[in-house]
């Protein structure tokens, strides 16, 4: 099968496209012919070597951790009828025509959303629906999204929006304002002005000054200069590293304040929680309430171009792979 292996740690030229032997399915696992691969920016980050004590990869391997597609082949003790049903999952090697998945791992694909849409959902909808869940974000609520523009930014703008909540969103230049604007933000703050921590402070209004819940995707100085910026009693989720480290917060201040702080330890969900989050995803989109901000689709034979990009942060919107030459059989009413 075709498949794209990082052949050592560097720059996104050591993602080469090779030839691998098809996976078989183990005792209740299945093979999913996959469709299209989601590309986070994380991924880049490891494929840079940064996170070794967090991601234990060695190369070569083959990256790619959430797969859209149809199962294509049963291992034993999987029912008949998981065959040819539209699926997500996370998955090891996700950047190959083939990936093997648990069966208890798969997520059916609603009939009115596009495999390309359930691919942008598999780590960013799972993750902005329990995001939601873990810091209760409610109606009253003012929420200040960092990184709103990127692909669980903008899922997490739409879903906070739903839920009623004021949101402020975060991001850098016109064409990134304007999509978030675009997507239900309240308000919009320009990351690169030297004064956005005043701007977001005004934005975010309020008789008691600050957020209630803080999201913070992009981690580093932004981040931290961002707790300030919570109100005594409020919430703060460091779950990002896009800067390339996390938020280095005062958490003794956050103490002081009664400030609860969240990590990325707090996202680590149990499987059930996974599929259930992943499940919103899905009926948000199905239902027209959350719309996929898709800057490009790469074919997988140009995974390295598809790292630059999402790496170069000028596209607006996600970056996602195309693996399936549309040989993938569906059967009716999966």
């Amino acid at each position: 099968m075709r498949a794209v292996q990082a052949k050592e740690f560097g720059g996104p030229e050591v993602l080469v496209s090779v030839e691998l032997p098809d996976p078989v399915p183990g005792p209740g696992e299945v093979v999913i012919d996959v469709a299209y691969v989601d590309t986070i920016f994380v991924e880049t980050q490891v494929r840079a070597g940064w996170g070794r004590d967090w991601f234990q990869v060695t190369p070569p391997y083959v990256p790619g951790g959430g797969v859209s597609g149809v199962v294509g082949a049963l291992g034993a003790g999987v029912p008949a009828e998981w065959l040819g049903r539209r699926v997500t999952s996370l998955v090891s090697d996700g950047y190959a025509e083939r990936a093997v998945a648990p069966v208890s791992a798969l997520t059916v694909v609603p009939d009115s959303v596009d495999l390309l849409t359930a691919a942008a959902l598999v780590h960013d909808g799972l993750t902005a629906a329990g995001l939601l869940e873990v810091t209760s974000v409610g109606p009253t609520d003012r929420v200040l999204i960092l990184g709103a523009s990127g692909g669980m930014g903008t899922l997490l703008v739409q879903l906070a929006h739903e839920r009623g909540a004021r949101v402020v969103a975060v991001a850098r230049g016109d064409a990134k304002l304007s999509l978030v604007r675009d997507l239900g933000a309240d308000a919009v703050v320009d990351a690169t002005r030297g004064d956005w921590v005043a701007a977001a402070r005004r934005a975010l209004g309020g008789t008691v000054e600050g957020a209630d819940v803080v999201l913070d995707g992009v981690g580093g100085d932004l981040g931290a200069a961002a707790l300030p910026l919570t109100a005594d009693g409020g919430r703060f989720s460091a779950h990002g590293a896009a800067s390339g480290g996390f938020s280095p917060l005062d958490t003794e201040e956050a103490a002081r304040r009664g400030i609860e702080v969240f990590g990325i330890g707090d996202i680590q969900f149990a499987p059930a929680d996974l599929r259930r989050f992943t499940s919103t995803a899905h009926g948000e989109a199905a239902a027209g309430r959350l719309r996929l901000a898709i800057g490009e689709v790469f074919a997988l034979e140009r995974a390295a171009d598809a790292h630059a990009a999402v790496e170069g942060r000028e596209l607006v919107g996600k970056v996602v792979l195309k693996v399936a030459d549309g040989r993938i059989r569906v059967n009716a009413g999966s």
